[in-house]
Parts: structure tokens; sequence; C-alpha cells
């Protein structure tokens, strides 16, 4: 099984999916949104992947995170019955390790639901399943709390609600805040859209 991959990335599309290229080979690899940001090249231009290998009968698929937390947080998710890899990656691509440990401890089932393909009862699931257990994990290091964090800013654009979690998806990418809020404000009459797709549609207006 294959735990950890380190290579230049010479792909990336924005439902996540990276090729990273080790040695002349090419993995496909799969990351929850804002890991790269949350990577650090070396001088030669490598990012270290902490991975998880999962094999089904059809299919092998390589699953990469910044950190072991946010591997150990990906494992405790999928334990979870009703929870597979795809909406663990989703979960952490929305909240990172530190804020889904945040949400748990709170009880947010509101935040956790903000996730795509996450309803109530999975989100009351979660809350129920895992509070204590994320909670130790963050117990291991404060780095646990604050990977990834974000806290919305007091303006009106993104205060609460799915403008919150826009303006959060970007900057765990990597965008700068005033970037982030600006492209929140220019879809702002589309905030009941799913997120996945106002941040396709945001990262097409930011790169432009």
């Amino acid at each position: 099984m294959i735990g950890r991959l380190q290579g230049r990335v010479v792909s990336e599309s924005p439902d996540g999916l990276v090729v990273v290229d080790v040695a002349g080979v090419g993995y496909e690899v799969l990351l929850p949104l804002g890991t790269l940001g949350r990577c650090t090249a070396d001088a030669e231009g490598r990012v270290t992947l902490q991975v998880v290998t999962h094999v089904r009968e059809d299919a092998i698929t390589l699953f990469g995170f910044a950190n072991d937390r946010e591997r150990a947080a990906f494992r405790l998710l999928t334990a979870v019955a009703g929870v597979g890899p795809r909406i663990a990656i989703s979960v952490l691509g929305v909240l990172p390790a530190g804020e889904l440990a945040h949400a748990l401890a709170r009880g947010d089932v509101k935040k956790i639901t903000s996730v795509p393909g996450v309803g109530k009862r999975i989100a009351e699931r979660l809350v129920l399943e895992l509070k204590d257990k994320l909670t130790g994990l963050a117990a291991g290091g404060d780095a646990m709390i604050s990977v990834g964090a974000y806290t919305a800013p007091a303006s009106p654009i993104a205060a609460v609600g799915p403008a919150a979690s826009l303006v959060a998806a970007l900057v765990n990418m990597g965008f700068k805040a005033p970037e982030a809020e600006r492209a929140a404000a220019e879809l702002a009459p589309r905030m009941a859209e799913p997120l996945d797709v106002l941040v396709r549609e945001s990262l097409r207006r930011l790169v432009r």
C-alpha cells in the first residue's frame, strides 16, 4: 500500500484530482480542496503528501493529505457508517481538520451539513461518534486546531452561511481573504447553488 508520496504536481483539476510525478511515474491522487495550499514545496518544487490507499474490487484510489492529522481525520470519518471516502474528502475540503474538530466539539450540525452530500442524519452521526475522538486527536498538538482555520470576517459579505463556507474554502486553497471575499460578493445571487459549483465558478473568476 502507498502511504506517502513526494514529487511535483504536474496537473490539477478543480475537483481536487492531481497528478504527482514521482521519479517519472505519475500518480493520480484525490485531495481535499485546499490541500496544496497547506503543503510546503522543497527547493525542487516537490511536495509531500500523506496517502491513504483505498482498494475496491474495481479500482484502487489514492487519497492525499497535507499532514498526518488530516489523514487521521479522514480515517476517522470513513470509519463512520454511511461515510465513504468521497464524502470524507468533501468534508475535509470544506472543514479542514481543525475546523471540523471545533464543529464537532460544539455539536454544530448546521455547519457540518453545509458540506455538499452531507445531510442532517450523517452530520448528527458524525457528532455522536467523533466528538470525543477528534477532540482527543486535537489534544495531540495545537496544529490540529489551527490547520486551515479561517475565521469569517465581520463584513456582511461573508459573515455567515454559504458565503462564509465559500470564503473559507477559497482561503484554504491559498487565495487571500480579500480575493475570496470579492469572489463571494460577485456570486452573492447564486448562494443557493451547491458549494462545489460555487468553488469552481470562483476559481474561474480568480484565475482569469
